[in-house]
């Protein structure tokens, strides 16, 4: 364990440690995104797969809708829809744009990341009729009384 008693030291150290975990969650969520075949539609889409990342408690001022995408990627959706005389149809005046969150801080990536992580694993349990409820908590023991 590294102490310090100098509090730059100490903060880049927590920087550090951030950085890590964002890290570790990015690939996680890679992984679990990729494992999610076929991967959900965003509601009201025409063009794009992504999950809604909804954070209880947890908003940025600067984002909109937060999604993962298939690949794992967090990105901010953006919906429009511009009718004019050249574009009447619908389906071609719908705009979806993926802005990726390149610039996002490690601690609001984590804050995301898990969540979206969270979302993806519930879809996956659902999908193999594993239900998280039915399952042991991790660490605890297992009910003896319980089939085997």
């Amino acid at each position: 364990m590294t102490t310090t008693n100098d509090p730059l030291e100490r903060k880049a150290l927590a920087d550090m440690a951030l950085e890590r975990a964002a890290a570790r969650l990015k690939e996680l969520l890679r992984d679990a995104a990729q494992e999610l075949r076929p991967f959900p539609p965003y509601p009201g889409a025409f063009f794009t797969n992504a999950i809604e990342v909804d954070a209880p408690g947890f908003h940025s001022p600067d984002l909109g809708c937060v999604v993962v995408r298939e690949d794992g990627e967090l990105c901010e959706l953006k919906l429009s829809i511009n009718f004019d005389e050249s574009n009447p149809d619908p389906v071609h005046a719908r705009d979806e744009k993926l802005a990726p969150l390149a610039d996002l801080h490690p601690r609001d990536y984590i804050v995301y990341a898990y969540t979206a992580l969270l979302q993806i694993t519930e879809l996956l349990l659902e999908r193999s009729g594993d239900r998280p409820e039915a399952r042991p908590a991790a660490g605890s023991a297992p009910d003896p009384a319980a089939p085997t």
